[in-house]
């Protein structure tokens, strides 16, 4: 496995070696050693979650907070997603900063994404099936989010606006301004 950290600290693109032949191909999705080694700590999974979209759903971006807060390790199983994070760690200095990551089915990639991020991930195929772990379990009091459209963070999700698929939930979130003056 490769393991790259991004501009976002704490932040890693996971590259796992595939072996494949003419029956098909293994890769190893998690190992706790290395994971741990890379992060100075060994997180925890205690959740396991998955998902199935269509093109042009956008979900996020979310958070857990407080002592719910969670670190995530996600990939894609079917299809392709455009996943992104967003520093919302009080004092960091890329706060407010954003990696946008394609994953795939195809390439494999996973991120690791420490806690103190709001998340979210764009389907750019017909349909994709996305898994995560979790080192902590939902609490649905200690979710937080912001507009994924939101223009201060201006991220490029690489869908056209009219093809974009977003729950009244995230529609509905909070600003990255309200957000920002809540962590001061």
């Amino acid at each position: 496995m490769k393991y790259t950290e991004t501009k976002l600290k704490g932040c890693f693109i996971i590259e796992p070696t595939v072996f494949e032949d003419e029956r098909g191909y293994f890769f190893e999705s998690y190992n706790e050693t290395k994971l741990t080694t890379i992060l100075g700590y060994t997180p925890c999974f205690v959740q396991d979650n998955q998902s199935k979209s269509q093109f042009g759903v956008v979900r996020g971006l979310h958070m857990q907070t407080g002592e719910h807060a969670q670190a995530k390790l996600v990939r894609v199983v079917e299809g392709k997603v455009l996943d992104v994070a967003v520093d919302v760690r009080p004092g960091s200095p890329t706060f407010g900063e954003h990696i946008a990551i394609e994953l795939s089915a195809e390439n494999k990639r996973q991120l690791y994404i420490p806690r103190g991020f709001l998340h979210g991930f764009a389907v750019l195929s017909e349909n994709a099936v996305f898994f995560y772990k979790c080192d902590n379990s939902y609490h649905k009091e200690s979710e937080n989010g912001v507009n994924p459209l939101d223009q201060t963070l201006a991220i490029d999700w690489k869908i056209a606006d009219e093809h974009m698929i977003l729950s009244q939930k995230d529609q509905e979130a909070q600003t990255f301004e309200s957000l920002r003056l809540k962590s001061i």
